[in-house]
């Protein structure tokens, strides 16, 4: 089994705590040449993943709902062109609740979409303004009953807690809105400020203030709690599920499955090598084009595959197998492990559960931190 993430670089504004690649703009043109270069790209990595059967496709970006319908069957013709897709794979989109009418819906109908990714972030309209969002919390509403109008019943939406000026109060509004939506999966991160970012040059100048982190702490608490209650999976650290609804394709991610990425900025992963796009769109057509390199990429050490694998598998709700760890990377790493492992159970912040190893409720506050511990740096 394997995957297909194909990144869509264009947004019609930028939000303000957004460090993914993007463009803004009207760009009608340059979305033709975009297309070309996608279905390019495709036709010219179809080798990459060695035969696998497809069993997720997932459209990321940026925002893919800026895209038509005529740009979407380009992309899946050539897709089910050179891939073996199979019949009940998940096929994601991620789309902004403004884009999606019942028009939009209408026009995607024929289009083998069956799960979808509504960046919602907020149902407070002073916060949704505050990160430039284009939506309001009605919009946000009206998308999710629009989608199950259009035979949708696999449906995801994100939200962001920390939000400068936010309480608990607040966010516990913004969850009980979520449930009555009653969709089958909730994303929901607290906000950081990436560098580089308007949120992070906002916060620099005291335009704004971050919550601290003793109520950020209260709110992921009172989420994950709340989630358990109403029948959510907490199958990681920022991902809920209704039972059988967990996302595939991230699973899949996490499970080190090998994924072949498109599009500009996009990263793949065929099991032994990491390969990433360049992040540039014109620079991505043009290499395409006159048939120039447009990504890079390394062969993973053992222990940067060691690394990536502590990283991953903690933030879910399974952790780390302890006996994966002795077969993939042998004794040295599996003594090194147990050593540090032990430290962290010594701390609270780690439990043994049979053979995995689980963080603890204060392990899940200092996730980050138990992480960098497990790591091999020498």
């Amino acid at each position: 089994m394997a995957g297909i993430y194909i990144h869509i670089p264009y947004c019609k504004q930028k939000c303000t705590y957004c460090d993914f690649y993007k463009v803004t703009g009207d760009l009608k043109e340059q979305k033709v040449a975009f297309i070309q270069a996608l279905t390019d790209e495709i036709n010219q990595r179809k080798e990459y993943l060695n035969g696998e059967a497809i069993d997720t496709i997932y459209f990321g970006g940026g925002t893919p709902s800026v895209l038509s319908f005529n740009h979407f069957q380009t992309i899946f013709e050539e897709i089910y062109k050179h891939f073996k897709i199979n019949e009940n794979a998940e096929i994601t989109m991620e789309a902004n609740p403004d884009d999606l009418t019942e028009l939009y819906f209408n026009s995607l109908s024929p289009l083998p979409f069956n799960r979808l990714s509504i960046g919602i972030q907020s149902f407070n309209n002073y916060h949704l303004k505050l990160i430039n969002r284009r939506h309001d919390a009605s919009q946000a509403i009206n998308a999710v009953v629009n989608a199950r109008k259009y035979g949708f019943d696999n449906i995801s939406i994100d939200l962001i807690y920390g939000l400068p000026t936010q309480t608990l109060d607040d966010w516990k509004y913004q969850l009980d809105e979520a449930f009555k939506l009653d969709v089958e999966h909730i994303s929901a991160y607290n906000l950081t400020y990436e560098e580089g970012t308007a949120l992070w040059t906002q916060r620099k100048k005291n335009i704004i203030k971050e919550v601290d982190e003793e109520t950020t702490l209260e709110m992921f608490d009172f989420m994950r709690n709340e989630m358990i209650l109403r029948g959510y999976d907490a199958y990681e650290i920022s991902n809920y599920s209704k039972p059988g609804y967990r996302s595939r394709h991230n699973s899949a991610y996490w499970k080190f499955t090998p994924y072949l990425g498109l599009g500009p900025s996009a990263h793949s992963f065929d099991g032994k090598t990491r390969q990433w796009n360049i992040s540039s769109i014109n620079k991505y057509i043009d290499n395409i084009k006159n048939h120039k390199a447009y990504f890079e990429k390394e062969i993973l050490s053992e222990q940067n595959f060691y690394n990536d694998y502590i990283m991953v598998s903690l933030r879910t709700s399974e952790g780390i197998d302890i006996q994966n760890i002795k077969q993939k990377f042998g004794s040295e790493y599996f003594d090194y492990f147990c050593y540090q492992a032990d430290k962290q159970i010594d701390k609270g912040l780690l439990e043994k559960n049979a053979a995995y190893f689980t963080l603890t409720k204060e392990g899940l506050h200092l996730s980050n931190q138990v992480i960098v511990e497990l790591m091999k740096t020498d």
